[in-house]
Protein backbone atom coordinates (compact mmCIF):
# COMPACT_ATOMS: atom_id res chain seq x y z
CA UNK A 1 0.00 0.00 0.00
CA UNK A 2 1.34 3.05 -1.20
CA UNK A 3 -0.28 4.94 1.73
CA UNK A 4 -1.51 3.81 5.14
CA UNK A 5 -4.65 4.73 7.53
CA UNK A 6 -4.18 3.76 11.24
CA UNK A 7 -6.38 4.91 14.10
CA UNK A 8 -4.64 5.43 17.29
CA UNK A 9 -6.74 7.02 20.27
CA UNK A 10 -9.33 8.99 18.25
CA UNK A 11 -6.59 9.99 15.63
CA UNK A 12 -6.40 8.89 11.87
CA UNK A 13 -2.39 8.03 11.32
CA UNK A 14 -2.20 8.07 7.14
CA UNK A 15 1.39 7.51 6.77
CA UNK A 16 2.58 7.60 2.82
CA UNK A 17 4.58 4.36 2.61
CA UNK A 18 6.98 4.65 -0.18
CA UNK A 19 10.59 4.50 1.65
CA UNK A 20 12.50 2.95 -1.24
CA UNK A 21 11.29 6.42 -2.98
CA UNK A 22 11.12 8.81 0.12
CA UNK A 23 7.40 9.11 0.06
CA UNK A 24 7.50 10.85 -3.64
CA UNK A 25 4.00 11.39 -4.45
CA UNK A 26 2.68 9.41 -7.18
CA UNK A 27 -0.65 9.66 -9.01
CA UNK A 28 -1.78 6.82 -6.53
CA UNK A 29 -0.70 7.50 -3.41
CA UNK A 30 -2.08 10.99 -4.10
CA UNK A 31 -5.71 9.17 -4.92
CA UNK A 32 -5.01 6.94 -1.63
CA UNK A 33 -4.54 10.42 0.10
CA UNK A 34 -7.91 11.56 -0.73
CA UNK A 35 -9.71 8.34 0.34
CA UNK A 36 -7.92 8.50 3.99
CA UNK A 37 -8.83 11.72 4.29
CA UNK A 38 -12.63 10.59 3.41
CA UNK A 39 -12.46 7.51 5.65
CA UNK A 40 -11.17 9.40 8.84
CA UNK A 41 -13.91 12.03 7.67
CA UNK A 42 -16.34 9.83 7.55
CA UNK A 43 -15.40 8.00 10.66
CA UNK A 44 -17.06 9.02 14.19
CA UNK A 45 -14.39 7.72 16.35
CA UNK A 46 -11.67 9.66 14.78
CA UNK A 47 -11.73 13.59 15.52
CA UNK A 48 -8.09 14.30 14.15
CA UNK A 49 -5.67 13.33 11.45
CA UNK A 50 -1.83 13.06 11.79
CA UNK A 51 -0.01 13.05 8.37
CA UNK A 52 3.73 11.34 8.05
CA UNK A 53 6.08 9.02 5.89
CA UNK A 54 7.72 6.27 6.36
CA UNK A 55 11.01 6.89 7.59
CA UNK A 56 13.46 8.38 6.60
CA UNK A 57 11.87 11.17 4.41
CA UNK A 58 8.59 12.72 4.95
CA UNK A 59 7.77 13.37 1.63
CA UNK A 60 10.58 14.08 -1.05
CA UNK A 61 7.94 15.76 -3.69
CA UNK A 62 6.15 14.40 -6.38
CA UNK A 63 7.35 11.44 -8.31
CA UNK A 64 9.70 12.89 -11.10
CA UNK A 65 8.37 10.60 -13.61
CA UNK A 66 4.88 11.67 -13.14
CA UNK A 67 5.86 15.42 -13.10
CA UNK A 68 7.05 15.04 -16.13
CA UNK A 69 4.54 13.59 -18.02
CA UNK A 70 2.38 15.86 -16.23
CA UNK A 71 0.29 18.50 -17.74
CA UNK A 72 -2.83 20.70 -16.29
CA UNK A 73 -4.86 17.31 -15.56
CA UNK A 74 -2.04 15.16 -14.37
CA UNK A 75 -0.65 18.23 -11.66
CA UNK A 76 -4.73 18.42 -10.66
CA UNK A 77 -4.17 14.59 -9.85
CA UNK A 78 -0.89 15.01 -7.89
CA UNK A 79 -2.14 18.31 -6.19
CA UNK A 80 -5.54 16.40 -4.97
CA UNK A 81 -3.69 14.75 -1.95
CA UNK A 82 -2.20 17.21 0.30
CA UNK A 83 -5.65 19.77 -0.96
CA UNK A 84 -7.36 17.00 0.66
CA UNK A 85 -5.96 17.61 3.85
CA UNK A 86 -5.72 21.09 3.49
CA UNK A 87 -9.60 21.00 3.03
CA UNK A 88 -10.06 18.49 5.75
CA UNK A 89 -13.06 19.43 7.85
CA UNK A 90 -11.43 18.05 10.75
CA UNK A 91 -7.95 19.08 12.60
CA UNK A 92 -4.89 18.24 10.65
CA UNK A 93 -0.80 17.83 12.55
CA UNK A 94 1.94 17.06 9.78
CA UNK A 95 4.64 14.88 11.89
CA UNK A 96 7.29 15.86 9.73
CA UNK A 97 10.42 13.01 10.54
CA UNK A 98 12.17 14.18 7.27
CA UNK A 99 12.32 16.15 4.51
CA UNK A 100 9.47 17.74 3.05
CA UNK A 101 10.67 18.98 -0.54
CA UNK A 102 8.33 20.85 -3.12
CA UNK A 103 4.85 18.95 -3.43
CA UNK A 104 5.65 17.32 0.02
CA UNK A 105 6.32 20.97 1.45
CA UNK A 106 2.69 21.81 0.17
CA UNK A 107 1.69 18.64 1.84
CA UNK A 108 3.25 19.98 5.63
CA UNK A 109 1.75 22.90 5.25
CA UNK A 110 -1.58 22.03 4.09
CA UNK A 111 -1.87 20.90 7.71
CA UNK A 112 -3.04 22.99 10.50
CA UNK A 113 -0.30 22.52 12.65
CA UNK A 114 3.54 20.79 12.33
CA UNK A 115 5.01 19.30 14.52
CA UNK A 116 8.98 18.33 13.42
CA UNK A 117 11.37 15.76 14.31
CA UNK A 118 15.36 16.35 14.54
CA UNK A 119 16.39 15.40 10.69
CA UNK A 120 13.00 17.68 9.47
CA UNK A 121 13.78 19.77 6.38
CA UNK A 122 11.71 22.09 4.68
CA UNK A 123 12.75 22.71 1.28
CA UNK A 124 10.67 24.50 -1.83
CA UNK A 125 13.49 23.48 -4.52
CA UNK A 126 10.98 24.45 -7.20
CA UNK A 127 13.51 26.49 -9.13
CA UNK A 128 16.13 24.37 -8.67
CA UNK A 129 13.78 21.74 -10.70
CA UNK A 130 13.29 24.43 -13.68
CA UNK A 131 9.54 24.82 -12.31
CA UNK A 132 7.18 27.18 -11.12
CA UNK A 133 5.98 26.52 -7.51
CA UNK A 134 2.60 24.67 -7.40
CA UNK A 135 -0.47 23.69 -5.31
CA UNK A 136 -0.95 27.02 -3.74
CA UNK A 137 2.62 27.32 -2.03
CA UNK A 138 3.57 30.57 -2.34
CA UNK A 139 0.07 31.45 -0.86
CA UNK A 140 -0.08 29.12 2.13
CA UNK A 141 4.30 30.08 2.90
CA UNK A 142 3.74 33.88 3.06
CA UNK A 143 0.60 33.60 5.38
CA UNK A 144 2.58 31.41 7.35
CA UNK A 145 6.18 33.08 7.65
CA UNK A 146 5.64 36.23 5.88
CA UNK A 147 7.00 37.78 2.56
CA UNK A 148 10.78 37.65 3.81
CA UNK A 149 11.09 34.02 5.00
CA UNK A 150 8.55 32.89 1.53
CA UNK A 151 10.98 34.23 -0.79
CA UNK A 152 14.05 33.38 0.96
CA UNK A 153 12.76 29.63 0.95
CA UNK A 154 11.21 30.22 -3.11
CA UNK A 155 13.60 32.42 -4.88
CA UNK A 156 17.02 32.07 -2.84
CA UNK A 157 16.26 27.92 -1.93
CA UNK A 158 16.87 28.39 1.65
CA UNK A 159 16.37 25.36 3.46
CA UNK A 160 14.79 25.59 6.68
CA UNK A 161 15.89 22.30 9.80
CA UNK A 162 13.98 21.92 12.79
CA UNK A 163 15.28 24.55 14.88
CA UNK A 164 14.90 27.27 12.14
CA UNK A 165 11.16 25.99 11.09
CA UNK A 166 9.62 26.77 14.83
CA UNK A 167 11.56 29.88 14.71
CA UNK A 168 9.96 31.13 11.96
CA UNK A 169 7.01 29.78 12.95
CA UNK A 170 6.62 27.13 10.09
CA UNK A 171 6.49 24.65 12.75
CA UNK A 172 5.15 24.51 16.60
CA UNK A 173 6.98 22.20 18.40
CA UNK A 174 10.06 19.85 17.95
CA UNK A 175 9.82 16.32 19.64
CA UNK A 176 12.26 13.44 19.34
CA UNK A 177 9.73 10.87 18.40
CA UNK A 178 7.29 13.22 16.20
CA UNK A 179 4.46 10.87 15.51
CA UNK A 180 4.36 9.95 18.92
CA UNK A 181 4.10 13.53 20.09
CA UNK A 182 1.74 14.05 17.30
CA UNK A 183 -0.73 11.90 18.38
CA UNK A 184 -0.63 12.95 21.87
CA UNK A 185 -1.21 16.46 20.88
CA UNK A 186 -4.30 15.55 19.44
CA UNK A 187 -5.84 14.26 22.16
CA UNK A 188 -7.13 17.49 23.51
CA UNK A 189 -9.07 17.44 20.10
CA UNK A 190 -9.92 13.96 20.22
CA UNK A 191 -12.29 14.86 23.70
CA UNK A 192 -14.16 17.65 22.93
CA UNK A 193 -17.58 16.83 20.89
CA UNK A 194 -16.59 16.48 17.35
CA UNK A 195 -19.21 18.68 16.01
CA UNK A 196 -18.26 21.16 17.81
CA UNK A 197 -14.57 21.09 16.79
CA UNK A 198 -15.59 20.53 12.82
CA UNK A 199 -17.40 23.79 13.61
CA UNK A 200 -14.61 25.80 15.30
CA UNK A 201 -12.28 25.15 13.02
CA UNK A 202 -14.81 26.02 10.14
CA UNK A 203 -15.15 29.28 12.39
CA UNK A 204 -11.01 29.55 12.15
CA UNK A 205 -10.95 29.67 8.62
CA UNK A 206 -14.46 31.81 8.40
CA UNK A 207 -12.38 34.38 10.72
CA UNK A 208 -9.16 34.14 9.25
CA UNK A 209 -10.64 36.09 6.04
CA UNK A 210 -12.40 38.64 7.87
CA UNK A 211 -10.35 41.93 8.73
CA UNK A 212 -12.79 43.89 11.07
CA UNK A 213 -12.77 42.40 14.84
CA UNK A 214 -17.08 43.35 14.90
CA UNK A 215 -17.14 40.62 11.96
CA UNK A 216 -15.70 37.67 13.66
CA UNK A 217 -17.93 38.79 17.00
CA UNK A 218 -20.83 38.24 15.03
CA UNK A 219 -19.37 35.34 13.10
CA UNK A 220 -18.33 33.20 16.08
CA UNK A 221 -21.48 34.42 18.87
CA UNK A 222 -24.22 32.41 15.59
CA UNK A 223 -21.80 29.28 16.47
CA UNK A 224 -21.30 29.64 20.24
CA UNK A 225 -25.38 30.19 20.56
CA UNK A 226 -25.69 26.97 19.13
CA UNK A 227 -23.48 25.18 20.62
CA UNK A 228 -24.93 26.06 23.68
CA UNK A 229 -27.98 23.92 22.98
CA UNK A 230 -26.14 20.86 22.78
CA UNK A 231 -26.55 17.92 24.78
CA UNK A 232 -22.73 17.76 24.85
CA UNK A 233 -22.72 21.67 26.39
CA UNK A 234 -25.36 20.38 28.91
CA UNK A 235 -23.05 17.46 29.98
CA UNK A 236 -19.94 19.13 30.43
CA UNK A 237 -21.52 22.10 32.07
CA UNK A 238 -23.17 19.77 34.56
CA UNK A 239 -19.87 18.30 35.65
CA UNK A 240 -18.20 21.73 35.90
CA UNK A 241 -20.71 22.34 38.41
CA UNK A 242 -20.55 18.96 40.14
CA UNK A 243 -16.68 19.23 40.70
CA UNK A 244 -17.22 22.95 41.65
CA UNK A 245 -19.79 21.54 44.12
CA UNK A 246 -17.58 19.29 45.66
CA UNK A 247 -14.37 21.46 46.30
CA UNK A 248 -16.66 23.97 48.19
Amino acid sequence: MSVLLERRDGVGVITINLPERRNSLTLDSSARLVEHVAACEDDDGVSAIVVTGAPPAFCAGADLTALGEAREDGLRSIYAGFLAVARSSLPTIAAVNGAAVGAGLNLALACDVRLVGPKARFDARFLQLGLHPGGGMTWMTQRLVGPQTAAAMTLFGQVLDADAAIATGLAYARADDVLEAAVEFAQPAVKAPRDLLVATKRTLRTTAAQERHDDAVETELVAQVASMDTPAFAELLAAMRDRISRRA
